[in-house]
């Protein structure tokens, strides 16, 4: 079993190209189409009894003019994803479909779409976390994992929580705390990531 997992996260090969590469190209929104998305959403991707459900904060307003998670240029989600092991080619945003094949799914904290998670009120995140604890408790999922330590802090109100395993479970679901891959969070970087995610990933098993 030992040999079929993936290689670690600091050799392992940007697996891309014409072969591979089958993502869609869809137009950029316009200025005014991501300024309108303010308060837009973006669908789950789930399933019942899923490896890893990620959790983000709450989509952005790129995210919501295009209706898919994870979606502005230059986040680093799905590289990291990647490289960590999680998925076998470098997905985009548009390809997010395939994940639950692979025992994996999005959600958010908060369904709104704004331009930055500042905006978003501690009675917000509470409340998304309530909420959260249901859809967690109906789809089972292996381990929940929260990409945005602070907005964590907050809604569980557990302020000194640190990246990795938490004590506490989420209906019958662990825990697990993982950095922000937004461009904008300097203090971690792509190998960062990549070995912080990969940790996830050995912890939640391989699919199937």
């Amino acid at each position: 079993m030992l040999a079929l997992m993936p290689p670690a996260p600091e050799s392992r090969p940007l697996t891309v190209g014409p072969e591979t590469d089958r993502s869609p190209a869809p137009r950029r929104p316009t200025r005014q189409q991501i300024l309108a998305a303010a308060g837009g959403t973006v669908p789950d991707v789930i399933a019942p009894h899923l490896r890893v459900l990620f959790c983000g904060i709450n989509p952005g307003l790129y995210s919501a003019a295009v209706s898919h998670h994870f979606a502005r240029p230059g986040n680093r989600f799905w590289l990291t994803l990647h490289l960590s092991g999680f998925t076998p080619r470098l997905l985009t945003c548009f390809e997010e479909r395939e994940l639950p094949a692979l025992g994996l799914g999005i959600t958010n904290l908060v369904a709104r779409g704004t331009a930055s998670a500042a905006e978003l009120s501690a009675e917000e995140l509470r409340q998304g976390a309530a909420a959260l604890a249901q859809k967690t408790a109906l789809f089972r999922p292996r381990y929940v994992a929260f990409v945005g330590m602070q907005a964590y802090r907050v809604a569980f109100e557990r302020p000194k929580a640190a990246v990795g395993l938490q004590p506490e479970m989420l209906a019958e679901s662990k825990i697990w705390l993982l950095p922000n891959p937004s461009g904008l969070q300097a203090h971690y970087q792509l190998p960062d990531l990549a070995r912080l995610y990969a940790d996830l990933r050995q912890a939640a098993g391989e699919a199937g």
